[in-house]
């Protein structure tokens, strides 16, 4: 396995501005088992008020929300997407936040860097954190 260094990444300023903007957030790979730490993390969103829109390949409902399959499936605008997936995933992500356009938060979760991805998205105007997670960021504030 490769391993990247995040070559772009928000400040600790960067991030408190995301929080204190963000009201939606897609979940990518929002798994309903609450062991997991997609489902902790976005249970703790939720708790925090934040919207959370999971998307996952099965389930209908998880944490009481509906589920989607896919990025593009979702009709209503989404302010920051949180991904829980492969680093290879993550360029398609980008560029599914990309047709989107109105992704403004490219969230990947720790341990998980794609550069290339990140760099695209943040050409395309969005603020991009790779390897931090949104939990414990969010407590930090």
């Amino acid at each position: 396995m490769e391993c990247e260094y995040p070559s772009v990444n928000s400040n600790k300023r960067e991030i408190q501005e995301i929080f204190n903007s963000v009201k939606t957030i897609a979940v990518l790979g929002l798994s309903p088992d609450e062991d997991k730490p997609s489902h902790r993390v976005a249970k703790y969103l939720q708790e925090q008020g934040f919207k959370i829109v999971p998307v996952y390949p099965k389930e209908d409902e998880i944490l009481g929300e509906k589920v989607y399959r896919s990025l593009l499936e979702i009709p209503f605008g989404v302010d920051m997407v949180d991904i829980f997936r492969k680093p290879k995933a993550l360029d398609m992500v980008a560029d599914a936040c990309i047709e989107r356009g109105d992704v403004k938060v490219f969230w990947a979760q720790k341990e998980i860097v794609n550069n290339k991805a990140a760099t695209k998205a943040k050409n395309a105007g969005m603020r991009v954190v790779q390897n931090m997670c949104s939990m414990v960021e969010h407590k930090e504030l």
